[in-house]
């Protein structure tokens, strides 16, 4: 039996990636008194025709508190039956949550009329501390689309990666902020800027001359060298340790050219030694 618990702050997207998981035909619950995990599991241990195979779980703030507080010992419990579940833990910015309360204006459920929304955030981020803590991974959808966190999540918990390890190459803009979600960060701002040279302005890394540009550029290479031996050194040591996930970005100033150009020789670079690798660029609209 495979069972993951997704949960996370209100507003950062833990129904549309139980959604997600029920497409990948997990038998999903969501709202689940943290007390009746054991019993649910036990429940399918114990009935060998169940063709249930792959549950996901939802453990929120909806709980009770008291309920929160003993989620370590919920844990513990299902080692008996031999089931060690994966822990996906949803988060985003406090001002993003903020924002999409308003949009969709739908009540958090911590909200009273003594306890303002921002003030329930705060007081879930709490409450949520004991699973936040040990969780296997944690996804920050604060500039994620639908789609992007279909992907993440594909990556994440897909069974079709042979090395054990998924490998996700990301670019992105420091003036935009470093991506919570990050493993590894390498600085790309010190190297030859295509943003200055007026033909390449509009263009991306995805396009070939900002691509040739960069080339040509020694200090370029030498960086890109340097990543490749230190990721070729440490990511097998990081899969000796268990590690199963990793994001590794690359950021320069705008998240436009040498970030994306870097990320996606990397890829090529390591896709035939790892199962799974994917690319995302934050700052490029596709």
């Amino acid at each position: 039996m495979k069972l993951i618990i997704v949960s996370g702050r209100s507003g950062s997207g833990k129904t549309t990636a139980l959604h997600i998981l029920e497409d990948l035909n997990y038998y999903c619950v969501d709202n689940l008194p943290v007390s009746l995990l054991p019993a649910l599991v036990q429940q399918i241990a114990d009935n060998s025709t169940t063709e249930l195979k792959q549950i996901a779980v939802g453990i929120d703030a909806r709980n009770l508190s008291q309920q929160l507080a003993t989620f370590p010992d919920s844990l513990d419990a299902l080692k008996q039956f031999n089931v060690n579940p994966e822990i996906l833990y949803l988060d985003a910015a406090e001002n993003s949550l903020l924002k999409r309360f308003s949009d969709t204006r739908r009540k958090h459920p911590l909200t009273t009329e003594n306890r303002s929304l921002a003030e329930a955030i705060k007081e879930e981020t709490r409450l949520l501390a004991p699973i936040a803590s040990a969780a296997n991974f944690t996804i920050n959808t604060t500039h994620l689309s639908i789609h992007q966190l279909r992907d993440f999540i594909l990556s994440q918990v897909g069974d079709s990666n042979p090395t054990g390890m998924s490998i996700l190459f990301m670019s992105f803009g420091f003036k935009h902020g470093i991506p919570a979600e990050a493993d590894l960060v390498f600085d790309a701002r010190c190297l030859p800027n295509p943003h200055w040279v007026p033909e390449l302005r509009q263009q991306t890394g995805l396009d070939h001359p900002v691509q040739t540009y960069l080339d040509e550029q020694p200090p370029f290479q030498h960086m890109f060298r340097d990543i490749v031996s230190f990721l070729k050194t440490w990511l097998p040591q990081y899969q000796a340790s268990n590690r199963t996930y990793m994001t590794i970005a690359t950021g320069c100033t705008g998240g436009q050219h040498r970030s994306v150009y870097l990320v996606q020789k990397l890829a090529a670079e390591f896709k035939n030694a790892y199962g799974m690798i994917q690319v995302r660029h934050r700052e490029l609209i596709l």
